[in-house]
């Protein structure tokens, strides 16, 4: 692959030269030059909705650490990380990470699984988090925190083993044919009997202290897909309501069984096309042979009216809040298939393509649609993605988003690997550790695809000096 042709955010030393290339490239972000003092800050001002109240505006994002073991239990690298999300300062954690309800729906043969063994562990990694946040910020900060656990089946990117067994809502055009040993598309008997397993994992959550749990759906795992299922027959496909059926059962059922439990959705509110990488390395959209209808909330890359894309989601959001959902993390597209939109990088991972925009544009994109979300539904906690590329001016950004409330949190994947304490040095107004700073160099998604752990190589000490580092250099060195 050739070099990026953009430049990096480190380089962007001023808020001068940050706005300069902004509008050079097109990236319609807002941010302020300075940042308020601690006390002062809007990034440390309480949110409350529900009986809910949580101390901050920074949220942990769920993630995959690929490093649980084979029957799905956490590991001393999953415990490492949880312990890190403690010490983060973030008052919300979203998940923490993404847990399968049964074995085929794992993303990878290390992914955790709720089970009735693996529950007391993933409690523990719970009480490590609570332990270590009490620890670092003293017994009064115990009260302001929600913490949840994001539930999850892989559908079309299950690989439970170590190949691909892909189990797809609807036979998907474009998809389909990057599965060469075929896909199996589940039935509506399937779906039903996987509502009973969501019901039963969300129940052993709710055993093991989680005050949540996110029923994912985003990033073309299986609730994703099932909302662009337009061309599914059955009780799961077609209409709106049908597409719905699976979120919806699955509300109905926790909400039976385990009432005190609070439900939440992670949605990705907006989709493109499959990407492909070109002969120059730069990502290219697939052609359809015909009209595109296999996207929940399709952006044409041609003509980008967000706003437009935004109305499958208005009308998901606006069921969610009749049931009584009212918390929602927004995110886009699939890691899979248009990664650029998804968590923009200036830098891909090994599977994946150079950027076809400035990754500045993909994070803006972003934080449009959840302030367009988050004006058409105030009553809505809304917790916004795409952050990490901000790098340096992440605070900024955050500070600028939640002030104008075009956010109530900010929500943080990546960084909070390679920088788990930045929340809390925001918030104490202490200066960046720069060298703790996420560059979006892919390392901890280059390692999880070609069968190691995730963590960040470059620059978390710990993972420059684990086995896996010197093997992630010589794969990629053959690559």
């Amino acid at each position: 692959m050739s070099a990026p042709q953009y430049p990096r955010v480190a380089a962007l030393k001023t808020a001068e030269a940050f706005r300069r290339h902004l509008h050079a490239c097109g990236a319609a972000l807002e941010f302020d030059d300075t940042l308020d003092t601690a006390a002062a800050s809007p990034l440390a001002r309480p949110f409350e909705l529900d009986g809910v109240r949580v101390g901050n505006r920074f949220c942990i994002l769920p993630m995959e650490g690929w490093d649980g073991t084979a029957d799905g239990h956490p590991s001393d690298l999953t415990r490492r990380r949880w312990e890190r999300f403690g010490i983060s300062g973030a008052k919300l954690v979203w998940g923490g990470e993404a847990v399968a309800v049964q074995h085929d729906g794992r993303a990878n043969p290390h992914q955790l699984v709720m089970t009735a063994e693996t529950q007391p562990r993933i409690a523990a990694l719970r009480d490590l988090l609570v332990s270590a946040h009490r620890e670092r910020y003293g017994a009064n900060a115990d009260g302001d925190r929600f913490i949840g656990l994001q539930l999850t089946h892989s559908g079309r990117y299950a690989k439970p083993t170590d190949r691909s067994e892909p189990l797809t809502a609807y036979a998907h055009p474009l998809l389909d044919r990057r599965f060469p040993a075929g896909v199996r598309m589940l039935s509506d008997d399937d779906l039903e009997r996987l509502v009973e397993r969501f019901i039963d994992a969300a129940r052993m959550a709710w055993d093991a202290g989680f005050a949540f749990v996110d029923i994912k759906h985003c990033h073309g795992y299986l609730g994703h897909e099932l909302l662009s299922a337009r061309q599914r027959p059955g009780l799961f496909g077609g209409s709106l309501e049908n597409r719905t059926r699976f979120l919806r059962s699955i509300v109905e059922g926790v909400r039976a069984a385990v009432p005190g439990l609070r439900l939440v959705v992670r949605l990705s509110a907006f989709d493109m096309v499959p990407f492909r990488k070109s002969e120059s390395g730069v990502g290219v959209a697939e052609e359809s042979s015909g009209p595109y209808d296999s996207a929940f909330g399709l952006l044409d890359s041609r003509a980008e009216d967000l706003d437009a894309a935004l109305a499958d989601a208005r009308a998901l959001l606006s069921q969610l809040e009749a049931m009584g959902v009212r918390w929602v993390c927004v995110t886009a597209g699939s890691p899979y298939y248009n990664p650029h939109m998804q968590r923009p990088a200036l830098f891909p991972p090994s599977d994946g393509y150079l950027p076809p925009e400035d990754p500045l544009v993909g994070v803006a994109r972003q934080i449009a649609a959840t302030a367009i979300l988050k004006k058409d539904f105030p009553g809505l906690a809304i917790v916004g993605s795409a952050y990490s590329y901000l790098q340096e001016w992440l605070p900024h950004v955050a500070q600028y988003n939640v002030r104008h409330g075009m956010t109530d949190f900010v929500g943080l994947g990546r960084m909070v690997l390679s920088y788990p304490e930045l929340p809390a040095d925001v918030l104490a107004g202490r200066p960046l550790q720069r060298k703790q700073i996420c560059r979006t160099f892919s390392d901890c998604t280059t390692g999880p695809r070609l069968g190691l752990v995730s963590g960040c190589y470059p620059l978390d000490p710990f993972y420059v000096q684990h086995p896996d580092a010197i093997r992630l250099k010589e794969l990629k060195g053959s690559a």
